[in-house]
């Protein structure tokens, strides 16, 4: 790796002027492609101190080994010149959204002298309409087959149209009804081109006209008892409602935008867009990316943008809505304009319908991530790849069989809760997953908190390795009068969080005597691992295996955490003082309420005052005084609901 130090310019050798980037390795090739609004800012930030960069840029620029800059005249022709060189390089530090495959259209050849359906990919021509775009192609083409069954427009290839011309004989779907078979002059050139206009007219939206007219002569037909003829009707009707049914209107009916949602972690994101066009969802796309390189939403949104639109003008529809805006609204909208040839509306959609199929979009991306690293983590080979890769990493000298991941969760140090996840085999063991609650001492603080959940999970472990009949408090299942004991000890401990909660960890293991199960501790914002006594963290590959298996595992534990702490949160929030004085029970506590009215004026008053509430004498009275005098307002007893003592 090269010392950035050694090709960083001088700083009065960098213009000012906006301009695009190019960060070459020691190869000449390039790795890292970006723009700037002001060069001599944006270079000198990646010159700084090296620990202050965030590690991937920290990556990049000690693998880069000189670096080059365009000056433009505008920030609108640095974001061109940006996607150019992207496209051009591929460079291995840059996000590339990789999808080289155009849009399928249903396209209605009305420039022909018998026009035809069929999909298209590819630029749009004069004199055809066009009607999607559509996602996946196969949804386009099953819908065109149940059409040609109302609509029986030509839709095969000129050659085909030529041979069954000069033959006489119409293709088979000239003799199935789904070709009017213009071919051998079975409909005028008049019908057929009305044919093909009223094909686009439903697929502009109209279809209501049509079931109407189609329910009509159905009801004729049944009039003159020709129930065949009847039958067709009704199977025509219902092919029309399964392709309108497919295309749903979910915004205003002349609503044309597509809506981006994002989801992603510290290694990847998921894309997702819903093309609406005609107030109807069209089709859905999607991606999952690598991030290569540390971006701000906003970048990361224009990125996105540039790379879908740049090459296909004619996917850009009059409204666009993202998560978050770009850097550069302004000169994006300008450039999305430029491209359309027409105004492009950019924008967050911040309420109404929008707004509800935005966060459903979102929350797809949300679903797609979630597939594509569960689909990543069920394949028995990346599984064992995982293990064996942490396994080395780690120097353990015994597979990692069992991994237990533990994770602590409070709201301003109330409710303490923790969580043990259990993954065997790469895989989440839920039978085997634990909750602590933690109050007293223990409570003050994460690293306190975690020392008394591995000294209550271990020292547990350890009366049971004596005697078995030993339960381990875990929860009793229904039917059951057994409860369930912990598994036997796992081969490696992980804890979220960095030195500190690897310290009291590691300490609780010590004071028990254990000295056989390795710690390590997974640092949310940099991914990294920390060791016991380790000054430098270890650092697992991006996109490893390993790394994604204890980041799942990070993330499991997290989420039982939550999941258990505003459980208990909820339930503390119901309790009252009240509850802990012995004597008085509901029916009194209720009367206690609504003779004084609050809390507040129950804690000031005297014992004659209490007395004066039906049901409490005066030795309760007094006890209720002796309990809530001193009290805080804001004090609850919580129950602790604990698993282990």
């Amino acid at each position: 790796m090269a010392d950035p130090a050694s090709y960083r310019p001088k700083t009065s050798d960098i213009p000012t002027n906006p301009g695009v980037y190019r960060f070459r390795d020691e190869h000449g090739r390039v790795i890292y492609v970006g723009k700037a609004k002001v060069l001599r800012n944006r270079l000198l930030s990646y010159f700084a101190n090296p620990d202050r960069l965030t590690p991937k840029t920290r990556t990049m620029v000690f693998t880069a080994a000189s670096v080059q800059w365009t000056v433009v005249g505008s920030e609108l022709e640095a974001l061109q010149l940006e996607y150019t060189w992207i496209k051009e390089y591929t460079p291995r530090f840059n996000i590339v959204f990789r999808d080289d495959k155009t849009y399928p259209y249903l396209a209605v050849t009305m420039d022909e002298k018998y026009p035809r359906a069929l999909v298209m990919r590819g630029d749009k021509r004069k004199g055809v309409k066009y009607f999607g775009p559509f996602y996946p192609a196969k949804a386009i083409r099953e819908t065109l087959d149940t059409l040609l069954r109302v609509f029986p427009v030509r839709s095969c290839a000129p050659g085909v149209f030529r041979r069954a011309e000069a033959s006489g004989r119409p293709c088979l779907l000239g003799y199935i009804d789904k070709c009017a078979a213009p071919c051998v002059g079975r409909i005028s050139e008049e019908d057929h081109r009305q044919l093909a206009e009223d094909l686009c007219t439903f697929m502009s939206g109209e279809a209501t006209r049509f079931t109407k007219a189609l329910t009509l002569k159905m009801q004729e037909a049944v009039a003159e008892l020709e129930y065949e003829r009847a039958a067709r009707y009704r199977d025509d009707i219902a092919a029309l409602n399964k392709v309108f049914e497919r295309n749903a209107v979910v915004l205003a009916q002349n609503t044309d935008a597509d809506i981006f949602g994002i989801h992603g972690d510290e290694l990847e994101a998921a894309v997702q867009v819903f093309h609406v066009r005609d107030g109807r969802i069209r089709s859905q796309r999607g991606w999952v990316v690598e991030k290569v390189s540390d971006l701000t939403d906003a970048e990361f949104i224009e990125q996105l943008l540039t790379q879908v639109y740049a090459d296909h003008a004619d996917r850009i529809p009059r409204e666009i809505l993202v998560p978050a805006m770009p850097e550069d609204p302004e000169e994006v909208t300008t450039w999305l304009t430029e491209l359309r040839g027409s105004k492009v509306s950019l924008r967050i959609a911040q309420r109404g319908d929008k707004a509800a199929l935005a966060s459903t979009v979102e929350e797809n991306a949300e679903q797609a991530l979630r597939l594509h690293k569960s689909k990543r983590a069920s394949d028995i080979t990346t599984r064992s790849l995982a293990m064996q890769e942490l396994q080395d990493a780690l120097g353990a000298e015994q597979a990692l069989l069992r991994i237990e991941c533990y994770d602590a969760s409070h709201t301003q140090g109330t409710n303490v809760v923790a969580s043990m996840v259990v993954f065997e085999d790469g895989l989440p063991k839920k039978s085997e997953y634990r909750k602590f609650s933690i109050t007293g001492e223990a409570a003050r603080d994460d690293t306190a908190s975690m020392y008394d959940v591995i000294h209550r999970r271990f020292s547990r472990y350890l009366k049971e390795k004596v005697d078995p009949n030993v339960f381990s408090g875990g929860e009793v299942e229904a039917g059951t009068a057994e409860v369930k004991k912990f598994a036997y000890p796992p081969s490696l401990v992980i804890v979220d969080g960095g030195p500190p909660q690897v310290a009291a960890a590691q300490q609780a293991l010590d004071d028990l005597g254990i000295d056989d199960i390795p710690v390590v501790g997974l640092a949310k914002r940099l991914e990294e691992l920390w060791l016991p006594d380790d000054p430098f963290p270890l650092i697992l590959p991006r996109a490893s295996a390993a790394l994604y298996l204890v980041q799942r595992l990070r993330d499991e534990a997290h989420r039982f955490a939550i999941t258990f702490h505003r459980a208990k949160r909820g339930k503390s929030m119901l309790e009252s003082e009240l509850d802990a004085i012995p004597g008085l029970g509901k029916a009194k506590q209720e009367a206690l309420r609504k003779h004084f009215g609050s809390m507040k004026k129950i804690r000031a008053a005297g014992v004659a005052e209490l007395m004066q509430v039906s049901g409490i004498g005066e030795k309760l009275a007094t006890t209720i005084r002796d309990s809530l005098e001193g009290s805080s307002p804001n004090a609850v007893n919580m129950t602790t609901g604990e698993i282990l003592d």
